[in-house]
Parts: structure tokens; sequence; C-alpha cells
């Protein structure tokens, strides 16, 4: 976690302290004061706000404001833009007495940070969002926790919403284990829902999809071939299947293709980690897969893309497509998911 810390008082300060001893151990810290106090271990807090702000703003994943809230509301104020980018902010009185999440209180931690810096400075937590205070189960924060993207933030809206009032239906894809939180009950029709999946699909009125990154993508490809032929011939896969492409968690091919210009130019584009196994290591995958005699003639086995994906994964989903030079195979880890 990147974690910035602030305090404007001496006393402010000493509290501050508390805070990175309870909470920055093993993460990467700055903490700010004015250069007048002349800290040990803080850096100035600069002028004007707004530039110095703003950069700390988009750098943190945490930030905590030692102060008045008005302090810490008046400072991010500029810079607040989207739920599920902004940072967790919280505010503690000079005095460690309280701790109040002020943004992103779900999706962003803050509520959960704010319990547990408030446990280790023996302090009083103070939550607000609705969810939390009436012990129901807070979607958005749960998805977060657990690597869940959120595909419609404004069925989330409407999903938090509703389980204030009344029991929100929730279907799954994958083997749910112990007890449903407060709030849900197993259904798979209804105006409002919640369903788990890597399929795009609607199950309800309106449906809340969270998706978990559990798919592998395995990729084979001619030498020379281009991001562009790679990325049609994937998102022709992802649509003929119907899956999410926020379900995808790493690609996967041999290490001859370690250098594919196209091929890591593509991992770039779409934000993905790229694994590279050795013949070998494809060979000791397990299972029943379409065989080429070409390709075991170049590579030295019968097959890549169902093989790289499956290694690190349960099961193959989509055997391999071929499109323009281009191989894909699409593989899905074991999924149980629980609720705490």
């Amino acid at each position: 976690m990147k974690l910035c810390v602030f305090a404007y008082s001496r006393k402010g300060c000493e509290t501050a302290r508390r805070v990175l001893s309870a909470i920055g151990q093993g993460q990467e810290c700055r903490a700010f004061t004015m250069e007048k106090f002349g800290e040990a271990g803080f850096e100035p807090i600069g002028k004007p706000s707004k530039d110095f702000y703003g950069p700390l703003f988009h750098w943190a994943q945490a930030m905590v404001f030692v102060g008045a809230c008005g302090i810490a509301v008046r400072e991010i104020a500029p810079h607040v833009r989207d739920k599920r980018s902004d940072p967790a902010v919280l505010s503690v009185d000079e005095l460690g007495q309280f701790v109040i999440p002020l943004l992103s209180g779900h999706i962003g931690g803050a509520n959960e940070l704010a319990a547990e810096l408030a446990q280790k400075l023996g302090a009083t937590p103070v939550i607000t969002t609705a969810t939390d205070i009436n012990h129901k189960f807070s979607v958005d924060a749960w998805a977060a926790r657990h690597g869940f993207a959120i595909d419609n933030m404004h069925a989330a809206k409407s999903i938090s919403a509703a389980i204030l009032e009344r029991p929100v239906p929730l279907c799954s894809d994958f083997a749910l284990v112990g007890a449903l939180p407060r709030g849900v009950i197993s259904g798979d029709s209804g105006d409002l829902g919640i369903c788990l999946s890597w399929e795009q699909k609607k199950p309800f009125g309106e449906s809340l999809l969270l998706v978990p990154r559990v798919l592998h993508l395995g990729i084979g490809c001619r030498r020379g071939t281009g991001a562009e032929d790679i990325e049609k011939a994937v998102k022709q896969v992802l649509a003929e299947h119907r899956i999410h492409k926020k379900a995808l968690k790493t690609v996967a091919s041999i290490d001859l293709k370690q250098n594919e210009e196209g091929l890591l130019e593509f991992c770039r584009r779409w934000e993905l980690p790229v694994r590279f196994y050795t013949a070998q290591e494809l060979q000791q995958a397990e299972g029943d897969f379409s065989p080429s005699d070409f390709v075991r003639s170049v590579t030295g086995v019968d097959n890549v893309c169902e093989r790289a994906a499956l290694l690190g994964a349960e099961k193959i989903i989509v055997k391999k497509t071929v499109s323009n030079g281009v191989t894909v195979a699409v593989a899905e880890e074991h999924l149980e998911v629980r609720f705490e």
C-alpha cells in the first residue's frame, strides 16, 4: 500500500507517528507536516495546495489527515474523481481519539482501514455508510476485497440502496461456501440482483455482474504477428463465448515467443501480465489437446495455446481457435466463493 500521512501541529505529528507505526509497517509511506516544525522524517507541506496535494492524491492508495475533517475535505476536494479509483481518505483527530473514513469507504477500503487503525490506536472508528451501520452486505467493498470487477457502478448503487429495504437475490457460476451474507438470498430471477460470473450475462432485470479474474489466455502466433492481429483474434474468442474482458488474469505462451513485440504490445495494451513456458513445461500439462505436427516441428510440443492456458488453471473452457495465424485458448482457475 502507498500511504501518505499529513499532520498540522506538533501534537498531530506525534499522532502521525503512531499512525505510521500502526499501519505503515512494510508499506511505502510518506509523512508531511509544516516546514516550520522541522520534524525528522517529515517532508514539508508545499504551496499552492492544489499543486501539492494533487500528485499525492493520484499516487497514494490511502491518505490519513491528522487534524480537523475540514482540512482533509478542502485539500482533497479539487481532486476527487471516481470511487473506483480515488484513494481511501481518513481523518484522525490530533489526539488519536477518532478515526473517520471520508472517501472510498468501500472500494478503496477506507472503512476497513479505519477499523484496523482505530483498533491499533485504541480509538473509535466513525463509520457512516448505511450498509455498514445496518450490518448489511456491502457489495462494492466485498468485490474490491476479493478481486471481483464491478461491471456496472449504477447497478452497484441500486443494490446498495435495495439491500437496506429487502433481500436481494444472488446467483453464482462458482461454488458458494458457507452462508450468504445478511441481506442476500439465493435466486436467479427478479427485477434486481447480483450475478457472479466471468460470462457476459444479465439474469435479472437490472443485474450487477461481479467478475473474478480467473481466466488464463493461451496464445500462439507466427513470428512477426502484430498486436492488432492478436487483439482481433482475442476479441473474436471473447465475443463468441460471451467472456467478460475483466475476467482475464494472465496471458501465457511458449518461451520462443518471449521477444515477439506484437504479443508483448498486446499485453501492454490490455494491461495483462504474461508468462512464458518452455516446451518441457508445456509438455507436463495434462489433458486432451488439439495436436499439430507443424507446431511440434517448430516448438517441440504439439500444442502451445491450450497447454499454456491450462498451466496454473483447472480446465479448458475454449479450445484452440485459429484466426489469421493466431491461436487462442482459454482456461479457468478453480474458484470457491466465501462470504465473511
